[in-house]
């Protein structure tokens, strides 16, 4: 029997994270109406705690990059994923309405390490014409975390409370940081299970990078007009993701006047397109790598992502039924999945020793814009008396996102001048 290549072991091990990342992420989603009336909580008051997680995890993007690429990714996501299981467990002690932004925010702050470290590990492990497909398989679990986390979390809830399954849930990712920690290194040479055979393959196909690097102060950093476009690409990706991630179950539950669990079947099918839109990116990704060049690689998915995007909130503008809300949504994050792995790509292959920190950065954007998101659905409703002008929005940001792609070159690293 032949012995399965560790680094496929270590895409295994973060794919699973990325499931659990999910699922303690959208829990509260579901479980909204059993925390606003416990806690006497208003639907802007929860739109609040949705944006404090919002908030702690995009302003902990750049430093939590930054101490993966000084530290590495071996004990720095141990360290992040047993904190932020811990603030799963805590959300559980919430009391009121305080306590509750408090412990989102520390749950935010915690999970925003994540992809910058798996960013980090994929760099010094995976070769680069695999970069694609790993990619979009690790964001995969993220959505299929999302999509299975919804049935599964109503029937926790409905078996233990919203308060035990916080706990349960906290407690599964202890776990999975102690494992970490015992089974992965930062390098591919420190692993006793790497082959002699896989060692070479990964050392003569991936980017040349040094073990260790100091800090890219933020200053150097953003004087790299490719960070820019990166932020303001991934702030528009992260618009309309959130709102599936956040809203999309009480909208449809209250729109439609549909009970939990219905709900929650309906609410996982914008999450499978989202993992389906992420293999065929990753594909695609690594297609064009082989047959065109490193730059359309990333371009050429990106835009066709966010051109569907654009179709699919059009879409949903002048639909008035549950399966065309659906349909037309699915459509929408079968785009916006698309643009990650061209995304995360771009930023380590440009970022390289400094993956870590341009993720990190990247990923700020994106959550500043998960942030605003979390606000603006239930703000523009209440005011405007419809979701429509929700959506307007997000159909601009698509458009302004196609064209920074444009602008974006994989090929032309980061500049550290110091």
């Amino acid at each position: 029997m032949t012995k399965l290549p560790t680094r496929y072991r270590l895409v295994a091990t973060t794919f699973s994270l990325t499931i659990l990342l999910y699922i303690d992420r959208v829990c509260i989603s579901a479980a909204k109406d059993p925390i606003t009336a416990g806690l006497g909580l208003s639907d802007t008051q929860f739109g609040w705690i949705l944006s404090a997680f919002a908030l702690g995890y995009a302003l902990c993007q750049t430093p939590s990059g930054q101490l993966v690429d000084s530290k590495g990714p071996h004990l720095v996501l141990a360290v992040i994923v047993s904190l932020w299981s811990i603030m799963t467990a805590l959300t559980a002690s919430a009391w009121n309405y305080l306590s509750m932004l408090i412990i989102r925010f520390l749950f935010g702050a915690g999970e925003a390490g994540a992809f910058p470290g798996i960013s980090k590990s994929t760099l010094a492990w995976i070769p680069l014409s695999e970069r694609g497909i790993v990619t979009g398989i690790n964001f995969s679990g993220s959505r299929l975390g999302a999509a299975f986390a919804m049935p599964l979390v109503v029937i926790m809830l409905d078996a233990f409370g919203w308060r035990w399954t916080f706990i349960l849930l906290g407690a599964i990712g202890v776990g999975w940081a102690l494992y970490w920690y015992w089974w992965f290194r930062d390098s591919p040479e420190d692993h006793p299970s790497v082959s002699e055979k896989e060692l070479d393959l990964i050392l003569k196909n991936r980017q040349q990078i040094e073990r260790h690097t100091k800090m890219l102060p933020m200053r150097n950093l953003l004087a790299n007009a490719p960070v820019w476009w990166a932020m303001l690409q991934y702030f528009s990706s992260n618009y309309i993701f959130f709102f599936c991630l956040t809203w999309l179950f009480p909208f449809l539950k209250t729109k439609y006047q549909m009970d939990d669990l219905e709900v929650s079947y309906w609410v996982m099918l914008p999450f499978l397109a989202g993992a389906l839109g992420n293999y065929f990116s990753g594909f695609l990704v690594d297609y064009l790598f082989k047959n065109l060049n490193l730059t359309r690689s990333r371009q050429v998915p990106a835009i066709i992502g966010f051109s569907l995007i654009v179709l699919g909130l059009w879409g949903n503008l002048y639909t008035s039924t549950i399966y065309g809300s659906i349909a037309w949504l699915s459509l929408a994050i079968f785009g916006a999945d698309m643009t990650l792995s061209p995304s995360w790509s771009y930023c380590i292959d440009v970022g390289r020793e400094y993956a870590g920190t341009l993720s990190g950065t990247m990923n700020m954007a994106g959550n500043l814009g998960s942030f605003l998101t979390a606000l603006a659905f239930p703000y523009l409703q209440a005011w405007t008396g419809d979701e429509d002008t929700f959506f307007y929005v997000g159909i601009g940001l698509a458009l302004v996102a196609i064209y920074s792609w444009t602008q974006m070159n994989a090929a032309f690293p980061l500049k550290n001048n110091e």
